[in-house]
């Protein structure tokens, strides 16, 4: 699928070229579940992830198990199994090849992460030491790109041309996102454009992929195919947003990181641009001297000009937006109780705390 190009806006308007959309009246759909019910129910699939992923870090070489126990152990939600598993029941499938191709997702996902954390240097995963702190980085690279491989080498043995395609173009674009961002890393005069590029690449992808593997299983239309891609695909930049507005405005025990951090890592993200979209000259250049040479202070005073303009404000309304395109996407399909689980995760993605 091609790289989406987006413009970030404040209503529920469709971003601007989107591909793959599926042109349709607009929808108010509600799910009526709770996220935790989507959860409970699905929570024995989920732990079959969970057990087949471990079986993914078998090996002669003590590291491999030793930290593929570690990095399962550390938990993390599994939304991405989630998401395929609930796309697979919406398309008609649900036999145990699901469960391989969310381990497969999930795999890909974790590998992402050992990588993320020796690239931004972090000490910190989900509360807890990152594998890197407590291996080494070299470890730690080689541990993930095992896991790459391996993931991917059980994507090759379902014999699926589709399924492959999918799960190595979101693979090849995560690390293109990865790039793009560590290329504009410090830059204030990253454009809304670039942003969504990033966050489509890194967090949306895979969130795509997942859903759209579903749909393969189910033996789905294209149309139908596109719709879940699209819910994935706007889904999880939504969910890559929330994280950019929680990093101003959670407490560092609640986030597990400290607050601020992207601001400190020369991170520029939604609040950033929506800040510097909004305020006056002045603050306008006061904002991008900060960004350009970091400090506490720096720091204290950027979430003070967030405050005064009302950018994470802003920036949850326009996640809003998008969030509600995404649900609207799914009104190719009927009314079901998997559809009503995706709409929850959707609505999650943007309600949560962390």
């Amino acid at each position: 699928m091609p790289n989406p190009v987006l413009t970030l806006k404040s209503s529920g308007s469709e971003p601007e070229g989107t591909s793959g959309s599926v042109k349709q009246e607009k929808t108010n759909i509600c799910s009526g579940i709770s996220i935790q019910e989507v959860f409970d129910s699905h929570s024995e699939r989920l732990r079959l992830v969970e057990a087949r992923m471990k079986e993914l870090f078998i090996n002669r070489v003590p590291f491999i198990p030793l930290i593929g126990e570690y990095i399962v152990a550390s938990g993390g939600k599994r939304l991405r199994p989630l998401f395929h598993i609930l796309s697979s029941e919406l398309s008609g499938f649900s036999g145990d090849k699901s469960i391989e191709i969310a381990c497969i997702i999930e795999s890909i996902h974790t590998a992402s992460l050992l990588h993320d954390d020796v690239v931004d240097m972090a000490e910190v995963r989900r509360g807890k030491p990152s594998a890197n702190s407590v291996w080494g980085n070299q470890i730690v690279v080689l541990v993930g790109d095992f896991l790459y491989s391996n993931a991917l080498r059980a994507a090759v043995m379902l014999k699926n041309q589709k399924i492959m395609e999918a799960l190595s173009n979101a693979t090849t674009r995560m690390t293109e996102g990865e790039l793009l961002q560590l290329n504009k890393i410090g830059d204030p005069e990253l454009t809304e454009e670039d942003y969504l590029r990033i966050i489509s690449a890194k967090t949306g992808g895979l969130i795509s992929a997942a859903c759209r593997i579903g749909a393969i299983l189910g033996g789905r239309s294209d149309a139908e195919e596109a719709a879940l891609a699209e819910f994935g695909m706007k889904t999880g930049m939504v969910f890559q947003m929330a994280d950019d507005i929680l990093d101003y405005m959670a407490d560092e025990g609640d986030l597990g990181k400290k607050l601020c951090k992207d601001l400190e890592e020369g991170k520029i993200t939604l609040p950033l641009l929506v800040l510097l979209s909004s305020a006056d000259d002045n603050n306008r250049a006061e904002v991008k001297q900060i960004i350009k040479d970091f400090s506490e202070p720096g720091a204290e005073r950027i979430l003070e000009l967030l405050r005064k303009y009302r950018a994470i404000e802003a920036s949850m309304a326009r996640a809003r937006a998008l969030i509600d395109d995404a649900k609207n996407a799914l009104s190719v399909f009927p009314e079901s109780r998997a559809r009503s689980m995706l709409v929850s995760i959707a609505d999650y993605s943007l309600e949560r705390e962390k």
